[in-house]
């Protein structure tokens, strides 16, 4: 859950997450070794003349074509395993489907007979004390802890996107097409996101809400919606 004034992520509840925060300090550190050398350039030039054989000397050339390769390449390469990690759905536990609609979107257990709900945003006149303006729903996600899960996401109507941030999750629901991703959860709790794709004057009241539980939980709540 994000905080009043936070700049940064949030809490990684998820292995992806957790490399895709890696990758941004990495990133972040490159980028600062960047500026720094810039800056001291700047400042020999301010402070010392340059001569005409420095600016001309191929030494100089094969540094400045050499040094952004390098950077690139150590920029492309976790960057590449993330993309694979992400795009890897290796026999999940348990398979989702999401179907976005103007403005709600719809769940189905495909492993489980007759377990399929809608989930709306729980108005604000009906919202109970100390919850969440504008991102509790009516009816959560529940999925079991520490199990691969494979959402299939799509669209009855326009363009959405299911995402969900401290997950690492963002995939888009296009209205007659599949697409898929996949998570596992490292710890229990409750994960707010939202529709991340304009969809319309409501777009901003389809929140998406995923509560991680152990196995055994799992168990109960869907053993009492499938009864």
């Amino acid at each position: 859950m994000a905080n009043h004034s936070q700049l940064g992520f949030q809490d990684a509840s998820s292995p992806i997450m957790e490399e895709l925060v890696e990758f941004h300090d990495h990133a972040l550190m490159v980028a600062l070794a960047i500026c720094s050398l810039v800056l001291y350039l700047l400042a020999l030039m301010l402070m010392e003349k340059l001569s005409s054989n420095t600016v001309d000397a191929q030494e100089v050339e094969l540094i400045w074509t050499i040094l952004p390769a390098i950077v690139l390449i150590l920029l492309a390469l976790p960057s590449l395993q993330i993309l694979y990690m992400m795009d890897e759905i290796d026999e999940p536990d348990l398979t989702l489907k999401a179907i976005g609609h103007q403005w709600y979107w719809t769940y189905e257990y495909t492993d489980f007979k007759d377990l399929t709900f809608d989930s709306y945003m729980i108005p604000t006149t009906e919202l109970p004390q100390g919850h969440f303006r504008l991102l509790e729903v009516d009816h959560r996600v529940v999925i079991p802890m520490e199990s691969p899960i494979r959402v299939i996401i799509t669209a009855s109507d326009v363009l959405h996107s299911w995402a969900i941030p401290t997950l690492g999750v963002k995939t888009d629901a296009i209205p007659g097409r599949l697409n898929q991703t996949s998570f596992i959860t490292t710890r229990p709790g409750i994960f707010y996101g939202q529709c991340s794709e304009i969809c319309g004057a409501n777009h901003s009241y389809m929140p998406i809400v995923v509560e991680s539980t152990p196995l055994s939980h799992f168990e109960n709540w869907s053993s009492l919606l499938s009864s």
